[in-house]
């Protein structure tokens, strides 16, 4: 019982630092906001500049936040607890690569520049050609080495595709905007992106969960958890098909957002008890907290044009990494 309260007690900080942090996103951008007008006015229905400020621009932002930071989190604890594996993050699987692809395709072929939601529709397909991939491989009875191995070739592929593209851009411009947009940034967003990626997400959170009692057998090794009657092959299916699922959606309206799913679970998975169960649902708060933190941050840097999201992410979170490798290596055999 003390633990299950430590646990609700956990989740419920985590759940109020979102909230506390989401209310602040709201807050604050470049422009002053008299919010009790906006939100005076945006629930009245009255379309006043500061509500369309509220609900374009910033209420957009907020979601996006929010939503692609708990797909990180969640993702990114799920597949460590399935690979035991903990340097293991949510692009491990590929789906992200190829995501970025599809944009990068959309970018290339000029049809971003034609059709507003070209961007986000060609991630989709990216993240959905690769996971159609990875969700056979997973049903023909494979390990999860090979899952990972199918996502290095999903990666590698994406990756030698992507750097093609931007070999032969047609101008230096269009290849520095597919550069600026592989860095991860939530600025500019609407609500149509809200609209089209949250019920992937929301997919993908779904079948992640459904993997928290199984993640605890896994600590006894994949035997030992289908001698307790979890199917391996069906906890495969819900980890890669929910990570690919919600992970293409954020890298389909937000670009590449890094070590948010490596680095949150760490920091989470003592505050739990190492119970990857129970990590799932506080790693994905956790990583809405983080990513809605540094978006903040993002706005309060005084730089123009602003620093992208991605960058951010990965000044936090590459020492972070580097000082757990070193962390292993001492207590490796």
């Amino acid at each position: 019982m003390t633990g299950m309260r430590h646990h609700r007690l956990l989740i419920s900080g985590l759940g109020l630092l979102v909230a506390l942090l989401f209310a602040v996103s709201l807050l604050i951008g470049y422009a002053p906001l008299d919010f009790g007008a906006a939100l005076s006015d945006l629930l009245a229905g009255r379309e006043s500049l500061p509500a369309l400020v509220l609900a374009e621009l910033r209420l957009p932002r907020a979601v996006l936040g929010a939503a692609v930071g708990f797909s990180l989190g969640v993702t990114g604890a799920a597949l460590q607890g399935l690979m035991r594996n903990p340097i293991a993050d949510p692009g491990i699987v590929g789906v992200s690569g190829a995501a970025a692809l599809g944009a990068v395709v959309a970018f290339y072929f000029g049809f971003s520049a034609t059709f507003a939601l070209a961007l986000p529709l060609g991630g989709l397909i990216g993240a959905g050609v690769a996971t159609v991939f990875l969700l056979m491989v997973a049903r023909s009875g494979a390990d999860t080495a090979t899952l990972i191995l199918a996502g290095v070739a999903i990666n590698a592929l994406a990756g030698a595709l992507t750097a093609l593209a931007l070999n032969l851009a047609p101008s230096p411009y269009a290849a520095l905007e597919v550069v600026f947009w592989l860095m991860g940034s939530l600025a500019d967003r609407s609500l149509v992106h809200v609209a089209l990626a949250l019920p992937f997400m929301v997919l993908g959170w779904g079948l992640v969960l459904a993997s928290a009692r199984a993640m605890d057998a896994l600590t006894l090794g994949e035997d030992a958890a289908q001698s307790l009657g979890f199917s391996m092959q069906r906890v495969r299916l819900l980890v890669v098909g929910g990570t690919a699922a919600a992970v293409g959606a954020s890298v389909a309206v937000a670009g590449a957002i890094g070590f948010v799913g490596l680095v949150v679970p760490h920091l989470v998975r003592p505050l739990v008890g190492h119970r990857p169960g129970r990590l799932l649902l506080a790693s994905g708060l956790a990583g809405a907290a983080l990513t809605l933190g540094a978006d903040i941050a993002v706005r309060l840097i005084p730089t123009r044009p602003e620093l992208k999201l991605g960058v951010v992410t990965a000044i936090i979170g590459a020492p972070f990494f580097l000082a757990m490798l070193r962390r292993l290596k001492v207590e490796g055999p």
